[in-house]
């Protein structure tokens, strides 16, 4: 009986007060922040959600044409995370190999703080298991406090400054990294020569 109890009380929703840098004091379920999103490749179908997602997020946002020149250009990959077939999130990156470099990345407003960005990010840094490909790059607005917050909770670090990096503004970036650790890189690459063997 007492198992059944402490079963019950752990599953049961439990809320958090959370504050977000221009928005006021809201409720988050724990429980959604769990929830499992499916990451896909992006498809042409895909593109007007991406879009909306793109405009709620950015100031200064891509439009049409630009997604279809980055995503046209080779080794350039659009993925986007969905709930019961909406599109929820996208990520667009480009292989190269020793890095991945991060090009655009964005959340609905609406599921932001629910798992699709670190469940994005975890699936870009899965990437990572190719030798010789160990870090994940990104300029990143020196003034997006929320993203360089939620980046760096997920071991992503400042490595630099660029300055006056945006043409439509003389705002700074930080060039932020993700360094997979060189232990795991050790192991990946023996894993990797073993196999071929």
């Amino acid at each position: 009986m007492l198992k059944r109890q402490k079963i019950q009380q752990v599953t049961r929703p439990v809320t958090v007060k959370t504050t977000r840098a221009s928005q006021p004091l809201e409720t988050t379920s724990i429980t959604q922040q769990t929830k499992k999103y499916k990451i896909r490749w992006m498809l042409p179908r895909d593109l007007a959600s991406v879009l909306e997602i793109e405009c709620q997020s950015f100031e200064f946002s891509w439009t049409k044409e630009d997604f279809a020149d980055c995503l046209r250009r080779r080794n350039c990959v659009g993925m986007v995370a969905t709930d019961h077939d909406r599109v929820v999130g996208f990520m667009i990156y480009e292989l190269s190999k020793r890095r991945i470099e991060l090009i655009n990345f964005g959340v609905a407003p609406g599921c932001r703080r629910s798992g699709v960005g670190t469940q994005m990010t975890q699936k870009l840094i899965g990437k990572l298991a190719r030798p010789g490909r160990t870090r994940i790059t990104f300029p990143l607005r020196e003034r997006n406090l929320e993203a360089q917050l939620f980046f760096r909770s997920l071991g992503f670090r400042a490595v630099s400054i660029l300055h006056k990096f945006y043409e439509n503004t003389e705002e700074d970036a930080y060039l932020m990294q993700y360094q997979v650790p060189p232990r795991w890189a050790k192991e990946v690459r023996s894993l990797t020569v073993n196999s071929m063997k």
